[in-house]
């Protein structure tokens, strides 16, 4: 078997001192987690993490910094996961929007908030994330480059 990691976008989007998260049905369990999913053939990376976000949140975000990348590999999984996070602003929040099947809500939270939570998290991603953020890490938009198909 060839190895291929899932490559996902996530955001995280921090609005006066709380963070935007979905409340999810992953296998028979009900996590935590950003607004994250894959990657789909023909769109950016941004465009990815913005599609996430409304699909799961019914949220509009702007990306407006590039958190970093991070591999995950689930013991239960024979695949890892590839997280592209980025940072992002919420724009319009659309409550009427039907969201993504397996998302049961979203939930704004506190970084204490989320630690107290840590045994519900979907993966170490979440967490280390939210810390990345608050430690300040940021890179500029720029830093991802997609190539026009010749």
């Amino acid at each position: 078997m060839t190895w291929a990691p899932h490559v996902v976008v996530a955001s995280i989007i921090e609005r006066d001192g709380k963070f935007l998260l979905v409340e999810e049905i992953a296998g028979d369990k009900l996590v935590l987690n950003q607004p994250a999913g894959h990657w789909e053939e023909g769109e950016t990376l941004m465009a990815a993490a913005q599609r996430e976000a409304l699909e799961e949140t019914g949220w509009d975000i702007e990306p407006t910094e590039f958190l970093g990348i991070y591999h995950f590999q689930p013991p239960e999984l024979d695949y890892g996961f590839l997280r592209i996070a980025f940072i992002a602003r919420a724009i319009q929040h659309h409550p009427q929007r039907k969201l993504d099947e397996g998302i049961v809500r979203t939930l704004w939270l506190s970084y204490d908030e989320i630690v107290q939570q840590r045994a519900r998290h979907r993966s170490p991603s979440l967490l280390r994330c939210v810390e990345d953020y608050r430690k300040g890490q940021k890179y500029p938009l720029s830093l991802i480059t997609h190539l026009p198909q010749q």
